[in-house]
């Protein structure tokens, strides 16, 4: 018997919903965690429809069964019961009424599993990577397994509604973000000081970094910032830049609307240096081995605000107050440090080497990056492995509340996704997205280049911070759990 897919496939239409997808986050299990390999769901949903269901017999249902493919690979027909339930009739029709099992030896991110399922296929998905692992887990095993609907009656309160509009329950869901909130009131319980609001309630929710070196020119000295380009917000109707400028020998800043000088050119160029003082530059050569020596520093330049009560960001200059909270939590660090290695029995700030120098894609190790902790600054490695910490004890509590081992393992499974989440908004490789006035992810693509000026994020109330990052997670959760009790699923760490 022929399949639908050996005969033909609405390629460009289905190519154009899997396009489209790239830009879905909420909901997605792309937010889930960063995975290289990722294939659409749109492509990887029509597609197993299409190779498990016969080719027809006539034109007329071949024309009615493109468009059907069409319409399932669309994004906001994922969770449509009418298309769906269909889909799932065809192909056990077209199996004699048995489930077609499915399996997939290296699933990576999981979306072919995961629409197998959604096809009401019993699924195996296997993998090596640890990383991928944990996402199936997460995308496939966890939602099937604790996340079933449990419908109430009379009673509002944690409700939620499903794809038919049934008022209905999720226990994984709900203690998930129980739990998630725990952690961050938890966390802004001990750090949350040294992220102080400003005296008009506005809150600082990122900081403006930029590396430093000094100029080689004997006569001068100065400290070089390194920036790739002075621009804060550049939008239409909002242009905002840091000006530099020379006061007594050293480069100072100051934030200027609608520059008269031109912000996008910077200091720094492909690691040849500019110094704004006497005008002698460094070659890249030199920039690479004064980061080696020991001999950068980096500079705290501006902050930027949010007002509760206003939409617009605005900007200002770091201030030694500034410095001095930042340096109140490089000591705080290292105390923290050494209380939970003592506890650990490890560094909880990741001792391991990065990937030898000249591995394809990163290049940070040729300025003296050489472990992966090395990719934070102070406040950052405190964040971080303070939500570590936190997530921890959610296990521990759950524990001690009397829950499951294995469903406590599943809850904070999310919580974990969530740290990685924030810690790729969070390191000294995020830059500034001065159009979206936002910090950008560390994984822009798959590899680590060196970043001059980066931004470093308020984790605790910033617009990246754990309740942006977390909320993709939430709803990647909810969005997986009208997919429980459809069919068996089972995922193997193939490390085994």
């Amino acid at each position: 018997m022929k399949r639908f897919i050996e005969q033909s496939f609405p390629v460009k239409e289905v190519s154009e919903e899997s396009a489209r997808e790239k830009n879905i986050r909420h909901g997605h299990i792309s937010t889930l965690h960063i995975w290289w390999a990722r294939r659409p769901l749109a492509s990887s949903r029509a597609t197993a429809y299409a190779a498990l269901i016969p080719a027809p017999d006539d034109t007329e249902e071949w024309d009615m069964r493109r468009q059907f493919i069409i319409n399932l690979s669309k994004w906001e027909n994922s969770l449509n019961p009418v298309l769906i339930e269909k889909a799932r009739r065809d192909v056990l029709e077209a199996n004699g009424g048995e489930p077609l099992k499915v399996l997939d030896p290296f699933a990576g991110g999981g979306a072919i599993p995961l629409e197998a399922l959604r096809l009401g296929c019993e699924t195996y998905a296997g993998e090596y990577n640890p990383v991928a692992a944990l996402i199936l887990k997460c995308t496939l095993e966890y939602p099937q397994k604790y996340g079933a609907v449990i419908k109430e009656e009379g009673k509002e309160e944690g409700k939620w509604k499903d794809e038919r509009g049934s008022m209905s329950k999720n226990p994984l869901l709900d203690d998930v973000k129980e739990r998630g909130n725990w952690v961050l009131a938890e966390t802004k319980k001990e750090i949350g000081r040294f992220y102080p609001e400003e005296d008009d309630g506005s809150i600082p929710v990122g900081y403006i970094w930029a590396r430093t070196i000094p100029c080689q020119n004997p006569s001068c000295g100065a400290e070089i910032p390194l920036m790739r380009q002075f621009w804060l917000a550049k939008k239409e109707n909002k242009k905002v830049a840091l000006k530099p400028f020379v006061s007594n020998g050293k480069v100072e800043f100051e934030i200027v609307k609608n520059p008269d000088f031109e912000p996008a050119k910077g200091t720094v160029k492909g690691a040849i240096a500019t110094c704004l003082v006497c005008g002698s530059t460094v070659d890249a050569n030199t920039t690479r081995k004064l980061f080696r020596e020991g001999k950068a520093s980096q500079r705290m330049i501006a902050v930027v605000l949010h007002h509760p009560k206003r939409k617009s960001k605005t900007y200002r200059i770091a201030t030694d107050d500034d410095l001095a909270v930042f340096k109140e939590a490089e000591k705080y660090l290292k105390d923290k440090r050494a209380k939970l290695m003592e506890e650990w029995g490890i560094d909880p700030v990741p001792d391991e080497p990065l990937p030898p120098k000249e591995t394809l894609g990163f290049r940070v190790q040729r300025y003296g990056i050489l472990k992966w902790g090395d990719l934070f600054n102070s406040r950052q490695k405190l964040a971080l492995i303070t939500f570590t910490e936190k997530v921890r004890l959610a296990y521990k509590k759950m524990i001690e509340e009397g829950y499951d081992e294995d469903y406590a393992k599943a809850v904070v499974s999310y919580l974990g996704l969530g740290v990685s989440r924030v810690a790729d908004r969070n390191s000294s490789l995020s830059v500034w997205n001065n159009i979206a006035e936002k910090q950008e992810h560390t994984f822009g693509r798959q590899a680590l280049p060196m970043v001059w000026d980066y931004a470093e994020t308020n984790v605790i109330r910033g617009v990246q911070g754990w309740e942006k990052q977390f909320s993709y997670i939430l709803s990647a959760l909810q969005n997986l759990s009208p997919l429980t009790q459809i069919s068996p699923v089972e995922v193997e760490d193939n490390e085994r």
